[in-house]
């Protein structure tokens, strides 16, 4: 398992690292050496004979001048352009061992190559003026590698204008997980950490990979039977859309589950009837002991905002002991009726909110929760002692505590009932006995993957919610064994 720091922790780490002994611009030396080994590698590669680094007066700028010295050392043909007239103390050092020429003009000759090392961390507005200019600057360029993390990205994800594109990332001790939310992906290209030696000084947050969720589906025995892998409960007593609660169920089916239950009252249950074969449906009258023996209950898909609904939450609040997962109008719902329904318990609770349902659930503005989607995420999961998965394109986990950031998916998953396939996995997971924070990440890591793989064979514009579910198998077919 990996892990990556919001840019609050990275500074912490790295200061933990000054004062243990390790003086600033050794790390510095240490972050320049593995931006020259990616710069080097890179011109091979492309047959490039020369490189332009930009250089900022930050510490960023600092490792700049690093690596084109050291590339100067090695022979290869180098070129720096600085505008900045402020420096850093370690910036300015190194800028006085670099002995090639410093451009302070945007130079009218055009490179291949770029070097990006115009900002550092801590962006608070859109870049401007002399950085703006090399940012800009890079767009001329065939191949552009950015030094920690593409300037004008910003600690959240989020890319101002402008930023750079970058074709590679070299990262400089820890992951930064601005580099896996939101924009980042789209603008870092591929991302390498290069181990500077810092240790970090918090956990940070999760980033599962295939070895920790093959971990969950191990070879079955053969004597077995449906009993020993759980009963999953699609709770849909209220329904308007009723594809919605078909994507769900569709979805549970390929969770490994051994039984996947439909409760549904009419016209639902009328037009549930041979749908799903291998649904067990029965009719709703009211919560009776066979739904809350359940090992999960799902509910809230296509269900439309209602009062009933409301108090169906509230009795399964305090007569169930399983897990319950909320999406959709259940979420909508307790935003409208009042989020004091999580607070007394007797169930394990899973929230499975998209950012503008996170928004009515929380109260914050939209602008704030994706401003600091994990800190929001963890702080309102606390709060009510629930596990949120707060669905993006990359989505943030947590249980308040714990914090994992989901590192699969496509814009092929950008399609309605989407949330609806996510739901119903996650119920069958749970119904398996997974304990539910490491059920939310199962199920966002596979639901990421199998989006991946329908758009592999299918493109990111046809892609449905059913052609995801048909790829469950595979993406769960190619977990190491």
């Amino acid at each position: 398992m990996k892990h990556c720091y919001s840019v609050k922790e990275m500074r912490a780490s790295d200061a933990a690292c000054i004062e243990g002994g390790v003086p600033s611009l050794t790390l510095m030396e240490r972050a320049g050496k593995a931006l020259a080994d990616a710069v080097e590698a890179a011109m091979d590669r492309l047959g490039i004979f020369d490189a332009l680094f930009l250089c900022g007066g930050g510490n960023n700028g600092g490792d700049g001048f690093v690596a084109a010295r050291l590339l100067l050392e090695r022979g290869r043909e180098v070129a720096v352009v600085c505008l900045a007239e402020k420096f850093s103390p370690d910036c300015a050092e190194e800028m006085r061992q670099f002995r090639g020429e410093v451009m302070n003009v945007i130079p009218r000759r055009r490179y291949a190559l770029m070097v990006d090392c115009i900002l550092g961390t801590g962006l608070t507005r859109a870049p401007e003026g002399a950085a703006k200019q090399l940012i800009e600057l890079t767009r001329a360029a065939s191949y552009v590698i950015s030094a920690d993390l593409p300037s004008g990205l910003k600690e959240n994800g989020i890319a101002l204008e402008p930023c750079v594109m970058a074709d590679e990332t070299v990262t400089m001790g820890l992951m930064k997980s601005c580099l896996l939310m939101a924009d980042g992906p789209d603008v870092s290209g591929k991302v390498t950490v290069a181990d500077i030696g810092i240790p970090p000084v918090s956990q940070g947050a999760e980033v599962w990979e295939d070895e920790d969720v093959s971990v969950y589906f191990p070879k079955r025995p053969s004597n077995t039977h449906k009993g020993t892998f759980g009963r999953a409960c699609l709770f849909a007593a209220e329904a308007q859309f009723t594809g919605a609660v078909f994507l769900a169920a569709s979805a549970c089916l390929r969770s490994g589950a051994g039984y996947t239950q439909l409760v549904a009252d009419d016209p639902l249950y009328s037009a549930a009837v041979g749908k799903l074969p291998a649904l067990v449906l029965r009719r709703f009258e009211a919560l009776d002991g066979e739904t809350l023996s359940s090992s999960c209950i799902a509910l809230g898909m296509g269900a439309g905002v209602s009062d009933r609904l409301y108090a169906q939450i509230a009795e399964l609040m305090e007569a169930y002991t399983g897990t319950l997962v909320i999406d959709a109008d259940g979420l909508n719902t307790i935003a409208k009726y009042g989020t004091e329904v999580l607070k007394d318990k007797t169930c394990r609770v899973i929230l499975t909110p998209h950012p503008k349902e996170f928004s009515r659930l929380s109260g914050l503005p939209m602008g704030e929760v994706l401003s600091d989607a994990v800190e929001a995420a963890k702080t309102f999961a606390k709060e009510y002692g629930v596990i949120v998965v707060l669905k993006n394109n990359r989505s943030v986990i947590t249980d308040g505590e714990r914090v994992a950031i989901n590192p699969t998916g496509s814009p092929a998953l950008a399609k309605g009932g989407s949330g609806d396939v996510l739901t119903g996995f996650l119920a069958g997971t749970c119904a398996r006995g997974v304990p539910p924070f490491e059920a939310a990440c199962i199920a966002s890591y596979l639901f990421g993957r199998a989006g991946e793989l329908a758009a592999e064979d299918l493109g990111e514009y046809s892609v449905t919610a059913e052609d995801v579910i048909a790829r469950f198998g595979e993406a769960i077919k190619h977990l190491p064994k």
